[in-house]
């Protein structure tokens, strides 16, 4: 790992902090606006969902909007830029998708597992990715479902355990591949390490490996291209990046590995304009912001003559600490470069401005 110095560092600067009631589990853009929503838990056990609009150096809160279950997560991957729907997933197992103008009621619902969704992603809306609108629900029960909401409540894929195998917590998912219309790839996280591909197109296990530690966070550096890059956090404070470019018949995915801290990784979040630099969030409350290098060669041939990935390196641009809880969400603005929002178990949600984004 190399440190990038100088006076071209980005920095990470606090823009707005506001201070929430209640537990805050994930924060979202609104696409092309300057809104921001979080979802959380209140302490009497409902969810609770938040839409703030920056102005300036304030937050101001919109609309406040009370449910039954504790809200975990949400996505606007899977619906239009014209309707900008969010689908959520509850502590309950529900899979809701609201229209925030009238939030009232869902506009598609579904009990979706057994037990907590703790993830969601969603692709083929807002013109990200091929192919029909879909969400992945990823759960403490042990499956990852994907869902059409045209369809009605069967989800279209279930991965879960095979007969004898022990269900494991998934904590974690996110959607890949989507460069046609036929292509599309699932990658999930579990609580004892293991990560596991999905192909939809062909509905089978494509690949899967173990990196010894609970996976907090997946994501494929962008949704609508060819497979190029994952990056998956763990508990143990360590990241990898594998290159998803080259798969080799026995070793699978090239990678390279980061001890990022001490405290567990809980998110990870590829700058939309651009898939190399990510930022990791730390149960320390920091955050680090990270630049992939490609190697002079992606690929090589092994003894054999299968060809065989060739992992990059990582350098660190910049890493801050704003909290002193764990910073449990993260997410850019997919309109404003190195415009950025985090939600912490401090109660507090904070705007921040990434400089320098440009120059890197």
């Amino acid at each position: 790992m190399s440190a990038v110095l100088g006076p071209e560092r980005p920095q990470v600067v606090s823009h707005v902090q506001q201070a929430l009631s209640y537990t805050v589990f994930d924060c979202k853009w609104v696409p092309r606006s300057a809104r921001l929503l979080c979802l959380g838990s209140a302490a009497r056990g409902t969810g609770v969902v938040q839409l703030y609009e920056l102005h300036g150096a304030r937050l101001e809160l919109l609309r406040e909007i009370e449910k039954p279950k504790p809200i975990k997560c949400g996505t606007f991957g899977a619906t239009s830029l014209q309707q900008r729907y969010l689908a959520t997933g509850d502590f309950d197992g529900n899979l809701n998708i609201w229209n925030l103008e009238a939030p009232e009621i869902p506009v598609y619902s579904v009990k979706g597992h057994k037990e907590i969704i703790n993830s969601i992603d969603g692709v083929g809306g807002l013109g990200i990715g091929e192919g029909a609108p879909e969400i992945v629900t990823g759960s403490r029960d042990g499956t990852v479902k994907v869902w059409d909401p045209r369809q009605n409540d069967t989800p279209v894929a279930n991965m879960e355990p095979v007969q004898g195998e022990s269900k494991r917590d998934c904590w974690t998912v996110a959607f890949g591949n989507a460069y046609n219309q036929e292509e599309r790839v699932v990658c999930a996280g579990y609580d004892n390490g293991d990560i596991k591909l999905f192909d939809l197109k062909t509905m089978s296990l494509r690949w899967e490996t173990n990196i010894k530690n609970g996976v907090c966070s997946v994501e494929f550096d962008r949704k609508d291209i060819n497979m190029n890059k994952l990056v998956a956090t763990s508990l143990e404070g360590k990241f990898h990046v594998f290159d998803m470019r080259t798969q080799h018949p026995t070793k699978g995915f090239a990678s390279v590995s980061e001890k990022a801290q001490k405290s567990t990784i809980w998110q990870v979040r590829h700058l939309p304009q651009n898939r190399d630099i990510f930022m990791t969030s730390g149960g320390s409350g920091s955050l680090h912001l990270w630049k992939y290098e490609y190697p002079a060669q992606r690929s090589k041939k092994d003894s054999e003559g299968s060809e065989m990935g060739v992992a990059g390196s990582l350098s660190l641009l910049q890493n801050v600490t704003l909290s002193t809880q764990p910073i449990s969400s993260l997410d850019w603005s997919p309109d404003k470069k190195g415009l950025c929002v985090c939600g912490a178990f401090d109660q507090t949600v904070r705007v921040l401005i990434v400089t320098k984004l440009n120059k890197i």
